[in-house]
Formats: C-alpha cells, structure tokens, sequence
C-alpha cells in the first residue's frame, strides 16, 4: 500500500498544478485570487480534516474517495472556482488520509512517511511545467483511485507502535511540544520560501531542484530511522541555513542546501505523531496547515534583501531548537 499511496501523491499533486495551470487559467477568472484560494483549501484544512480522519479511521476509503473529486475537478466543464473548490478540498483529503494510513502501517518507523510525502514534489513540478498532460494523469489518477478503493474494504486496522500509549493522554507538556513542532514548520516555511534562486529560470534548473527535494524528504525518514531525529537535524539544518542563506546565486550550494532542509521534513511529521500516536490524521494535518501561513508570509518577504538571509538562518535554527528539544523531551520522560 505504500507505494500506491506515494503513485496516488504523485498523481494527485500532478493533476491539480495540472487543473491550475490548464482549464482554470485558461477559464478566466482572477488566477492570483483562485491560486490563493486552492492553497488555503488544500493545506489550511488539512488540520481539521486530520480530525475528522480520527475519528472515522477510513483513511483508504477517503483517499480513493478524494482522488476521484480531483480527478472530477479537472474533467467536469466547471466554473474556475468550482474547479479549485474540488481540487483543494480533494488534496486535502487526500494527504490527510494517505499520510494517516502510511503513520498507522509504519509500526514506528519514519521511512515509509519519507517515502510517502517525495513523490509530491515529482508530481507538482508535472503539472506545472507540462499541464497538457492532465488527461492522462487524471486517467492514471482514476485508476490508482479505483486501487484505492478496492483495499479498502480488506483494510485493517495496523498493529500500533511501539512508543503508541505513550502520549495518549494530552497532558500541558504534550501541547507545548506539539506547538513547538508547528511554529518550526511554519517558520521554517517562511525562511525556505524567501529563499531566491537566480539561477532556477529552466526546465532543467526546476527539474534539478524538484529532484533534490524527493531525494531529501526520501533520505530524511531513512536517515531518520537510523540515525535518530536529533542526529539527522544536526546533519541537516545548520549547513542547510548557511547554503541557503548566502549561496542561493550558485546552483550546486543551493540544490545542496534543498536536499539537506528536506531531511527534516518527515523528521518533524514523525515526532508530532511520536507525541499524539492516537492521532495519526490531526499530527499529519497539523503539520501541513503551518505550512500555509509560512509559505505566504515567506513569499510576501522575498523582495525584502536585507532580511532574507538573516531570516533563512533564525528559521532554520529555530527548526532545529524545535527537532532537538521535542526529541530530549521525549526520551528522557519530559524531564529537561
């Protein structure tokens, strides 16, 4: 089931740049206004989509559910805001779902999160540079949909954790590390996205980035398995900042400086699940709701050169802080 859910990510990010950048732009319409519409339905809900995904805990049902409303979204002869309406609230669904079932199936271990959440980046860079593809990766979509579907109904539910029980009573110390964790995402989203690459105006530069990303995010729940979250942060974010700070005019620092940063991106999905392992759908949602805010206010602060690479390197530390302390907490009992 893994790789369907990372083949069902790729195709679902894929078909909505695809619908985006296709029948939406070429519909009319304020592109800027239903591009800001899309990312608040398809991250900013994810959170509360999480929690409605605990409760109901039919996560392969949702997500082939959901891969058939974006599948609609681009076929149907809608109006642009209806199509965005359907593609966002069916990724949110989606990653919601897939990514709650990918926590529950992982018996603890953080790789197969890594390897879930890549192939997003893979599918993002599709539809946005070759949107004409749409029909086939809503054929293909339909498809891993239908898959999707069928395992749903031999789906049960997957033998918890070792470290499940652990924090299944939300406790004060619970919240503060879980907040922790999701300012870091969000502000490390602000530091990534006012990063300004010069250099990245082609096919092949976009290519070469996305390719980076989908090799960090995949090495970082590995890494992260093996090495631990503390050790794979120290790996990554330090020298992550210092290449994204002050060499983004030069592309092998910066494509370096993307690999590392995406190592802890399943680091810190894993340890918000480690703390509420009750609650796979609301610690997966959490994380990619944060993303939304600091993604805009990163974007809103590109233009500002003097702020930028002071702003790349405090957020990215402050990541870390966030990864090395919610790790120390956790295995020392909460003692600090």
């Amino acid at each position: 089931m893994l790789y369907l859910h990372s083949l069902s990510h790729l195709l679902v990010d894929a078909l909505c740049a695809a619908t985006l950048f296709g029948p939406v732009v070429s519909g009319g319409g304020d592109y800027a206004t239903l591009s800001l519409l899309y990312s608040t339905l398809a991250f900013a809900t994810q959170c509360l989509v999480g929690l409605a995904a605990d409760r109901l805990r039919r996560h392969r049902l949702g997500a082939g559910l959901s891969m058939l409303v974006v599948v609609l979204g681009f076929v149907l002869p809608l109006p642009p805001t209806l199509r965005v309406v359907l593609i966002g609230l069916g990724n949110s669904v989606f990653h919601v779902a897939g990514g709650a079932d990918v926590l529950e199936a992982s018996r603890g271990k953080a790789g197969p999160l890594g390897v879930f959440v890549a192939p997003g980046a893979i599918g993002l860079t599709l539809g946005i540079l070759w949107p004409g593809l749409g029909w086939l990766f809503a054929a293909l979509l339909a498809l891993a949909a239908l898959a999707e579907l069928v395992s749903a109904k031999r789906q049960q539910r997957e033998e918890a954790p070792d470290f499940a029980g652990e924090a299944a009573d939300v406790n004060s110390r619970t919240l503060l590390l879980c907040t922790l964790l999701t300012l870091a995402v969000a502000v490390r989203a602000i530091g990534g996205t006012a990063a300004v690459f010069p250099w990245k105006t082609g096919t092949l530069a976009t290519l070469a980035m996305t390719f980076c990303v989908f090799l960090g995010k995949t090495g970082g729940g590995l890494l992260c398995d093996r090495l631990g979250p503390r050790n794979t942060a120290l790996l990554s974010l330090p020298l992550s900042a210092l290449l994204i700070a002050l060499c983004t005019a030069w592309p092998l620092p910066s494509l370096l400086g993307q690999l590392l940063l995406n190592l802890t991106m399943p680091v810190t999905l894993w340890l918000l699940y480690r703390l509420t392992p009750e609650h796979p759908g609301f610690a997966f949602g959490i994380a990619a709701s944060a993303l939304w805010p600091g993604t805009i206010a990163g974007t809103l602060m590109q233009q500002n050169e003097k702020l930028r690479a002071p702003l790349v390197l405090l957020s990215f530390l402050f990541g870390l802080f966030a990864i090395l302390y919610a790790d120390k907490r956790k295995r020392n009992g909460g003692e600090p």
